[in-house]
Order: structure tokens, then C-alpha cells, then sequence
């Protein structure tokens, strides 16, 4: 499994998709997921379970996922709290999709569907998870002002050329 990681407004999704489609592998993301697995939106979830109760739906879903058939599957920004999430990885290829945090904040303002935006302070929760990401990475590409195309060129390119 091709597993893309990174903050809120990396472009996760939209590159996954991309890259999926030119892998000819399928498309996963774990926010629909959770959806599709409770029936309701992450901001209901948010609304209902908490966050807490949010990562541990989320932490099902994802473990299941990195178990099924090959595919790229884009995680939300805070899987990666969860310590089941973090082991699960460890036999995948896991692509950091860096982004800076003004280019994310440019990306992701106004987002009414996401609920992290309502609360705790932004900042340290995206310096907190720099650490995590990059201990969990495979590689590493920094995607600010870049198109989702050029991303996945280089992605493919990357993963064509890892030993």
C-alpha cells in the first residue's frame, strides 16, 4: 500500500487520487472511511464522540484498510496519533506530503468541514505532528505552490527509483 500522510491542505486527497489513477491501483481515503463505516460526517462524529472517540473510529478503519489489497490511501492529518496506526504503517510506503503551515492555513481556511479548525491551537498541533510524520515517513516531498500533477510526476518518479 502507497500511504500519503501530512497536515491538513497538503493535498493528500487530491494527489492520491491522481496517483491512483495513473498506478491504475485503487483509491482510498480514510475520512470516507470513517464516514461510510458510521454514517455520519467527521464534523458530526467531532460533534458527537469527540476527537478521542473520533481517532479511535478512525484508527479502526485505517488498521483495516493497510490490511485489504494494494492501493494508495491518503490518512487524515491526526491518524497518525494513534500508536496501532503508527505499526500498521511499518510494512507500507509512506509518502510525507510536507506542506508549510501559511500554505496550509491559505488552503484549509474557512473549511467548515474541519472541525480541528474551531479549536486548539493550530500552530502547535501542526509543529506537534512535523515529528510524527517525518518518523513515520518513507519519503519526503515539500509541496508548497506546487500543482497536484507535478506532485504525483515526482512521486512517481520517486517510488519508480526507491531501492
Amino acid at each position: 500500500m502507497i500511504v500519503l500522510i501530512g497536515f491538513m491542505g497538503a493535498g493528500k486527497t487530491t494527489v492520491g487520487q491522481k496517483l491512483a489513477k495513473r498506478l491504475r491501483l485503487p483509491f482510498i481515503d480514510s475520512d470516507e472511511l470513517v464516514e461510510a463505516k458510521t454514517g455520519k460526517s467527521i464534523p458530526e462524529l467531532f460533534d458527537t464522540v469527540g476527537e478521542s472517540g473520533f481517532r479511535e473510529i478512525e484508527a479502526e478503519a485505517v488498521v483495516g484498510a493497510l490490511g485489504g489489497a494494494q492501493g494508495v490511501l491518503a490518512l487524515g492529518g491526526g491518524s497518525l496519533a494513534s500508536d496501532e496506526v503508527r505499526t500498521a504503517l511499518a510494512s507500507h510506503t509512506v509518502i510525507w506530503i510536507e506542506i508549510g503551515y501559511a500554505e496550509a492555513l491559505r488552503r484549509i481556511s474557512g473549511d467548515a468541514n474541519r472541525p480541528l479548525l474551531q479549536g486548539a491551537d493550530l500552530y502547535a498541533r501542526f509543529t506537534a505532528r512535523q515529528k510524527v510524520y517525518e518518523a513515520a515517513a518513507d519519503l519526503r516531498l515539500t509541496v508548497d505552490h506546487q500543482t497536484s500533477s507535478r506532485v504525483v510526476d515526482t512521486i512517481n518518479e520517486l517510488l519508480c527509483f526507491k531501492p
